[in-house]
Parts: structure tokens; C-alpha cells; sequence
């Protein structure tokens, strides 16, 4: 059976599903197509025209490269099509992006044929997304004395492929969906159960609202009754997009309410309109400009005042809100681009000027942030190649500077990162192309990110980032079909780009499954670095890490850059002593519950990033403060550590890192070796005192300032999704942090998870410990609850099987993970023992296994959404109550919380955490 049949016989599975034919992205499918068209006779002539010309993925897909040919062909008058003349063979060119249609275009242009070339210079002038091979060519052809080469070099220096595009409308109609009340989670737009087709974005469209066919029949409704306008999705009283960026949950937005972006590419959409009352997610929103959408922070509920300007507030002492407009569905309002306001007819609602500053503005002209990036690129290069000042087009970068104000952490990093500045100290507000170096994919955003890549036409790696890793963490747990269509594709096309992969496309070295995060803390050497990954909790203990979503991931990879304010920080510290039987895990929800008490309920850490003076501990532990940091809704966090800290948590990325090299995990570039290299090195500068430690200003200027009283944790402390709340809003929110007493012991746990990247081999320990603990006291550990274990990294199961501990939770376990047979299919259900399962993120990422609807699960995850870890049954909602490892250790044995003196029973002689403030000055 040939390959087009096997296309064909795949669109009529399709076509029961309701969805169209899957875009051709291959090569070979699309050379039989061609065959066809190119056989007058051929009885799938007139569908092979079609997919041809409407249905090919563009950019660098192997598929493009064979588009990009054939099209050349019929300019040049190699091959002849009726239907496809040469002027609209170049008009599908201009939609291909780069990569193969540049290389085709500049053919024409720099080729014989006048007319042609003049057709081609055209288009090539709307294009951005032209790479060094590209740009080497144009400019050796204008030193030859090239005039149509000299004509698209001097566009490019004007950058008329940005001036020339139309702009954006002053007035947008829009009409509001409440797609849900209080915070919304991704997994709402984009479960993470349909991870395995977010790269068929047609498919995975059907997840949208996850899968509720009445709410995607009432958009639908909206749209058919509102064609002139678009539909704002909003977060009623709470914040859109939280938990991680999930371009694919924008991607979602974009296909059922965006602008289409080329007819002859299908299903990706563009400029969603996405708001909330509390706003969007940092993360989120960044996601929200890749693609050229609008994100809007409405506040339309407010705190009610009394007449002295204090919070009112009910008998739970939680702020009473009072509506100032109303959203609701089916309302309709007008943004005002140019007044940067929001009306609801000729009544002014809102100042909406935070959503329309002139970087937002240019991404929503250009269709996304890829094009400026790449837009500014290429006139800079242009400018230099004419040997000029490259003319202002874009907004001038914004530059705060304040004279006599010292920096704090994040500043002092911009500073020393930043490219294309003026040279001046820069504080919190400027906006910064910075350098980064160090970039992390993970296995379920990867496949996005690949195509992202493709999509930009990149094909290697940008030589300024000193390390990048894909992972294999998000779909360790379950090696089933859909695992095994993508993953092996994804290591390769990453590899070949040139990332250190989880898995080996070789062979020669044995699977990885670690958790991203985990690896990124270990192969980020140092303090004054910038680190950008694909998942929320790209939070490093050293140096800064912002999650991204795919396409500012395939950005990072592909230039070595990023684009951002510097955002204000809030500063932490703490005093006090720990109690003995506490975990450093309740000093991190301790530290959410103080913050929301001194503030009144507010939250100073969104959007900020959380300087954390750590002091003390080393990398493994501190991230355990820094990955919480996406639950508190922080745009990044940074950990200040003493000298002697740092270095020990440098020698531990060493190991690790040499670890990877020995199981030949490094590349042809020896990429993990110069990371050994870069380590050693600042573990020099840290010992002689050449370069100490990152430390903020002493006249440092903060958003905020949060000191922590250690001594008032005086027992475990749990975030709780509160899930019957009466109020809607305040359910499934990580702000709810409740004490271990509040239960009274008699809370049923229905399973247990110790895993995801909050835990570190210091947990691992505690868990043996506890095990041999209750055994002592009790004679024997009988679990009356399932416990899942799954350790984060490969390295962390070698360290403890060296240490002795493995061999412990061996015998205590009826079940170990075995490489040579992963389970092909997710669990239905679970007996009361404890589960060794495979490094990397199980329940937590809820796209593989899951507990069993309704139960009530006592984790060490970092989610609690509705339906992430559990899902609600028919009598239950499901709980994700969210804790340290010795609560959920006991929690399984009991089968229900424990008290006080259970607890402390069971963790008697264990040291959970060394941690105690730093009694060093840890300013400069």
C-alpha cells in the first residue's frame, strides 16, 4: 500500500472524528502528491491540487523543502501546472516563512530572469525570518554589485517588512465568554491528558474547555451571532492561564476565536483576546504575545473599604468583593487601542494601557513576537551591511535609570546579560533583549517547540547558549503507542539541532526520564545566568529562570535570546528557628500564608520575582523554595546564597554533570563538558574571592519586603484545594494554605505521591528513614493507602542505591520500576503498598497515570487543579491536597492525616532540613 492511500484511509478515520486532513509535513507523502499532480490522468489529481496548495506545514518540515522546489519548477518553467501560475507559485512562497522558500526566492531574485527576480525581491522584502546562510548570501551579492540585492538590503535596513503591514484597528469589538470563575488553569484550554496530539493542532482543538461539548457550543454560538467581533475568554473573578504557559492552551484560544493566519496554512490561528479580573499569568501571558493576542486585566471585582479605607471583610475574614462592570457572557465591549481603555459603549470601564505598551503593539502588528525579533535582527544586519545607523522603526527600548539606586539580584543579571542597551544602569521597568544561557524542552511542549523551530525556519542551535536538554520527564511513567509515535521523532530532531537528549536517537546510551527541571538545576553553573524552559517551573536555584511556553523556547534556542521588562522583585528573608520536626517544605507554604497575612490578603509576589536570601542551602533543597515560586504566581525567583553554599551546590552540578558525560550523553560540541568547565571555573572566582556570590545592593529598591517568622511554623503546613468552597472563586487556589491540626487526624487519604520536582534525594532519605521509624514503633509498616514514589532523576536512584537507601525502600516496596519493561498503559487502580516507579513526573503531570476519581491524594506535587491529579467522580469531587514528604509518608499508612503526635512520632531523629537564616551579610 502506497503512502497516499495510507493518507487517504487516514482522512476517512479523521472524518468520523469531525476533522479535517492532518497537515503534510513529510517529504514523501508530498512527492507522491506532486507525482500526481504532475499526471494529467492521475484520479486524485484535483485533491492532490488541493493538499498541495492548502494543506502543507511551512518553514523547515521536510515536506516544505519539496513544496519550495516544485514551486521553483513551475517559476522557471521546469515543470508546468495550470492551475499554479508562476506569480501565484511566488504568492504561496511568501507563506512558507523561510528556510527552503528563502533559499528558493533569493535563487530567483539573485538569478537571470529580470522579471522574475524583480517578482521575487518583492516578496523577499516582506520576510524576516532569514538566517546567516541567507543573509551571507544577499550580502556577498550586493558586494558584487548586485542591484537587486543592494534594493533588498536597503528594505531590510528600513525594515519595511514591519512599516509596511497594516495597523492594528483602533477600535475592537468584542464580545465576553466566562469561561470560568476564580482562577483558571491551563489544563482548562489545554488538558495535560491530551498532551500526546497538542502538535495536531486540528485534534487537539477538541480538548478546548476539557472536552465539555455544551461550553464549545456556546462559543460557537457567540461567534455565529457576533461575526463582526471577537470573543474575549475571561477568568471571572480570578487570574487566566495559571499553572504553566501552555502555548497549546493558547493555540486553543487562537483556533476557536483568532484571526487565521495564512489560507494556505491551516488551523494556526492567530490574536486571541484573553482576560481576567485578576489578570493572566505571567507565563501565560508572555504566551499570549508570541502570538499577537491581547490580554487584559480587567479588576472589574474590588475589595470593599470601609470609611477608613480598611479591607471589609466576611465572617471567614476573606475580603468582600464588590463588582465595578459586568463581563458577563454575551456582553459587548469595545478596546480602544489608541486611548488604551476599555468601553462598554460610550462608558469608559477601564485604563488598559498595561496591555497596549509599544513592544505589545508591535507584536500584535507583526502577528506574534517571533516576527519583531527576527524583524529587528535583520535590519540590524541590513544597516551594517549598508554601513549606516539603522533608522528608529521599532519603539525605543524603554531604559529606567535612576541615579544613587542600587540593583537588586534580577537587575544585577539583566545588566550583565543585556545586548543592545545604551550602556546605562538599568532598574526594574526597562526592557531588555538579554542573552541566555542555558534552555530546556520537555517531552510534551517539545514536539511544539520542534515545530516552532521548523516553523522559523531554524536549523541549529544559536552558539550563545552554553547548554541546552530535552527531556523525556512528562511521558516516563507510561511508554504506551502515542509515546512511542513521538518521542523517539522529538530526540532526534532535537539532537540533530543540537540539545543533549533524554534519549539517545543512537541508541548508545540507556533512556533518561529525569525531570527537566532537575536537570536544568543541575546544568546551570552559574548565579548570573538566564535560564528559559518550556514548563512553569523553570525556576533554578541559581541564577534567574523564567518558564516560557514552546514558541519563546524555540526562540531561545534558535537566537540565544530573549525579550522582557525586568520585573520588580520582593525580597524574603526570614528569622526565627526552626522546630526540629519540621520539613523546609512547610517554611515554602509557611512562606505563601505569611506573605498573604502581612499584605491583607494581596499577593506582592505575581508577576514579581521573589528574591529569597537562602542563604544556607544547597541547590537540591533551595529549589524546592524556587520551584513553588509558579504557585505563588511569581514571575521568576532568585535564590542568594552564601559563598561556601554556592560552591558546595557547584561541586554537586559537577558530579551530576560528569555522570551524564560518562553515560555519553555529551555531544560533538562537548557541551556538558564546557559546562564542567564553566563550574570549575567560578568555583575559582568564588574561592580566591574574585567574583563572590550574586548578592543585590544593600540600597536596593523592592516592590516589597517579606520576613518570615520560622518560629511561628509549628507544625506541617498543606495547601488545600478547598474544593467545596462555597465560593466558586476560591476553590482549587494554592493560596489556601491550611495546618496539619485543621484536620484533626481524621481526614481519609485515599493514595499517596512522593515525586515531581519538588522533591530531591534529601527526600528520598526521609522516606527510607520514616519506613524503618514506624517499623521500630510499630513492628511492621502495613500501608492502608497506595504510596507512589517516583524519584526525579536517574542520578538521585545511583546516589541512593550507593548510600544504601534504595535497598530500604526495596524492601518496603511491592512494586520497583524495571527499564527494560515500562508499563505500556497507565494503572486503573492501586493496592495499599508502596510503588518505586520510573524517574520523572507521574501523577503530577496528569497526562498518564492518575488516581482513581474522587479519591483524595496527599502529595509532594506542585498542582491541585481540578482534575490534574484526579479527577472528580460521579459522588466526590477529587482532592490534590499538596504537602511534605513525611505527611504524605504517614498519611499512606494511617489512610487518613495524621495528628500531631503521630507525626512527630514518625519523624523522631530524622533531619528534614538544615535550613536556619544566614547570619552573613548577604547584601553588597
Amino acid at each position: 500500500m502506497n503512502i497516499y492511500n495510507d493518507y487517504l484511509k487516514q482522512i476517512e478515520n479523521r472524518k468520523e472524528q469531525g476533522l479535517h486532513p492532518q497537515p503534510i509535513d513529510g517529504a514523501e507523502l508530498l512527492s507522491q502528491i506532486i507525482e500526481q499532480i504532475k499526471d494529467l490522468d492521475n484520479e486524485h489529481r484535483e485533491e492532490s491540487l488541493n493538499f498541495f496548495i492548502y494543506n502543507v506545514l511551512p518553514g523547515t518540515t521536510s515536506a516544505a523543502t519539496v513544496k519550495a522546489k516544485f514551486l521553483k519548477e513551475i517559476i522557471l518553467g521546469e515543470s508546468i501546472v495550470k492551475e499554479i501560475t508562476p506569480t501565484f507559485a511566488l504568492e504561496q512562497l511568501s507563506h512558507m516563512k523561510g528556510g527552503p522558500s528563502v533559499k528558493v526566492l533569493l535563487d530567483i531574485a539573485l538569478g537571470n530572469d529580470a522579471d522574475l527576480a524583480k517578482q521575487s525581491a518583492e516578496i523577499l522584502k516582506t520576510q524576516v525570518f532569514l538566517y546567516e546562510a541567507d543573509t551571507d548570501r544577499l550580502e556577498e551579492a550586493f558586494k558584487s554589485g548586485s542591484e537587486i540585492a543592494k534594493d533588498i538590503i536597503e528594505s531590510y535596513a528600513k525594515a519595511e517588512f514591519f512599516t509596511k503591514l497594516p495597523e492594528i484597528d483602533e477600535k475592537i469589538e468584542v464580545v465576553t465568554y466566562i469561561a470560568g470563575v476564580g482562577d483558571i488553569s491551563t489544563d482548562l484550554l489545554s488538558p495535560g491528558g491530551d498532551a500526546h496530539s497538542r502538535s495536531d493542532r486540528e485534534l487537539h482543538g477538541q480538548c478546548m474547555f476539557e472536552h465539555n461539548k455544551d461550553m464549545q457550543n456556546e462559543l460557537l454560538a457567540l461567534k455565529e451571532q457576533h461575526p463582526d467581533k471577537r470573543v474575549m475568554l475571561i477568568a471571572e473573578k480570578g487570574t487566566m492561564g495559571v499553572g504553566s504557559s501552555r502555548m497549546s492552551g493558547v493555540n486553543n484560544v487562537a483556533l476557536w476565536t483568532g484571526v487565521p493566519f495564512s489560507k494556505y496554512v491551516p488551523f494556526i490561528n492567530f490574536a486571541p483576546v484573553i482576560a481576567g479580573t485578576n489578570g493572566i499569568a505571567p507565563i501565560f501571558l508572555t504566551t499570549v504575545g508570541v502570538t499577537g493576542g491581547i490580554g487584559l486585566d480587567l479588576k472589574n471585582w474590588v475589595q470593599q473599604k470601609d470609611a477608613e479605607g480598611n479591607t471589609v471583610r466576611d465572617e471567614d475574614g476573606e475580603p468582600i468583593l464588590k463588582e465595578t462592570y459586568s463581563v458577563a457572557t454575551g456582553t459587548i465591549l469595545t478596546i480602544n487601542t489608541k486611548e488604551k481603555k476599555l468601553y462598554n459603549g460610550d462608558k469608559e470601564l477601564k485604563d488598559i494601557s498595561a496591555a497596549f505598551t509599544p513592544q505589545k503593539m508591535e507584536f500584535m502588528k507583526a502577528g506574534g513576537s517571533y516576527a519583531v525579533v527576527f524583524g529587528k535582527k535583520l535590519q540590524t544586519f541590513a544597516a551594517k551591511a549598508l554601513g549606516i545607523e539603522a533608522p528608529q522603526v521599532y519603539a525605543t527600548a524603554k531604559e529606567v535609570s535612576i541615579e544613587g539606586q542600587g540593583l537588586t539580584a534580577v537587575e544585577k543579571i539583566f545588566n550583565k546579560n543585556a545586548v543592545g542597551t545604551s550602556g546605562a544602569t538599568l532598574h526594574a521597568g526597562s526592557y531588555v533583549r538579554a542573552e541566555v544561557n542555558i534552555v530546556g524542552s520537555q517531552d510534551t511542549t517539545g514536539l511544539m517547540t520542534s515545530q516552532e523551530l521548523e516553523m522559523m525556519a531554524a536549523t541549529v542551535i544559536s552558539p550563545i547558549v552554553d547548554g541546552a536538554y530535552q527531556s523525556g520527564c512528562h511521558t516516563a511513567s507510561v511508554w504506551d503507542d502515542k509515546s512511542k509515535a513521538n518521542i523517539p521523532r522529538l530526540m532526534s530532531f532535537m539532537n540533530d539541532f543540537g540539545l543533549i537528549t533524554g534519549r539517545d536517537p543512537k541508541g548508545k546510551y540507556f533512556p533518561m526520564t529525569d525531570v527537566i527541571h532537575k536537570v536544568l538545576n543541575d546544568i546551570t553553573v552559574g548565579d548570573w545566568d538566564i535560564i528559559i524552559g518550556g514548563d512553569s517551573h523553570t525556576r533554578m536555584s541559581k541564577g534567574v529562570a523564567f518558564g516560557a511556553d514552546s514558541g519563546t523556547v524555540a526562540l531561545a534556542l534558535a537566537t540565544g535570546e530573549a525579550s522582557m521588562p525586568i520585573p520588580e522583585s520582593v525580597k524574603v528573608t526570614f528569622k526565627g528557628q526552626m522546630k526540629s520536626y519540621m520539613d523546609f517544605r512547610d517554611v515554602v507554604h509557611a512562606t505563601q500564608q505569611q506573605m498573604l497575612k502581612q499584605f491583607g490578603g494581596e499577593n506582592v509576589f505575581q508577576g514579581r520575582v521573589i528574591e529569597v536570601h537562602i542563604g544556607t542551602l544547597t541547590a537540591d533543597e533551595a529549589f524546592t523554595f524556587t520551584d513553588w515560586t509558579a504557585e505563588m504566581k511569581a514571575k521568576a525567583s532568585i535564590c542568594i546564597s552564601e559563598d561556601d553554599t554556592l560552591i558546595e551546590s557547584l561541586e554537586i552540578a559537577k558530579g551530576r554533570i560528569q555522570i551524564m558525560i560518562e553515560k555519553g550523553m555529551d555531544n560533538a560540541k562537548q557541551v556538558l563538558k564546557g559546562l564542567v568547565d564553566k563550574a570549575e571555573t567560578r568555583i575559582i572566582e568564588l574561592k580566591t574571592g574574585m567574583k563572590p556570590s550574586l548578592r543585590p545592593d544593600a540600597n536596593a529598591k523592592y516592590h516589597a519586603e517579606v520576613i518570615i517568622d520560622l518560629d511561628q511554623i509549628v507544625e506541617p503546613m498543606i495547601a488545600d484545594p478547598d474544593v467545596n468552597n462555597e465560593d466558586v472563586s476560591k476553590r482549587y487556589t494554592h493560596d489556601n494554605i491550611r495546618p496539619l491540626s485543621y484536620y484533626g487526624g481524621t481526614k481519609k487519604v485515599d493514595l499517596g505521591f512522593v515525586g515531581s520536582c519538588m522533591v530531591h534525594k534529601g527526600d528520598m532519605k526521609i522516606l527510607a528513614q520514616m519506613l524503618k521509624n514506624v517499623e521500630a514503633q510499630y513492628g511492621k509498616v502495613e500501608f492502608k493507602a497506595p504510596l507512589i514514589v517516583a524519584p526525579p532523576t536517574y542520578n538521585i536512584v545511583d546516589e541512593l542505591k550507593a548510600e544504601g537507601d534504595w535497598e530500604v525502600l526495596v524492601r518496603y516496596s511491592g512494586f520497583e520500576f524495571d527499564d527494560n519493561a515500562p508499563k505500556g498503559e497507565a494503572r486503573t487502580g492501586y493496592e495499599n503498598m508502596l510503588y518505586l516507579e520510573r524517574p520523572g513526573c507521574n501523577l503530577c503531570m496528569g497526562n498518564q497515570e492518575k488516581a482513581a476519581p474522587g479519591d483524595t491524594v496527599m502529595a509532594t506535587s506542585t498542582r491541585l487543579f481540578q482534575g490534574r491529579v484526579v479527577k472528580d467522580s460521579g459522588e466526590k469531587k477529587g482532592e490534590s491536597l499538596l504537602s511534605s514528604t513525611p505527611v504524605v509518608v504517614l498519611s499512606t499508612i494511617l489512610g487518613r492525616t495524621p495528628t500531631m503526635e503521630e507525626y512527630e512520632a514518625a519523624v523522631d531523629g530524622i533531619v528534614l532540613t538544615k535550613f536556619k537564616p544566614s547570619t552573613k551579610q548577604l547584601v553588597r
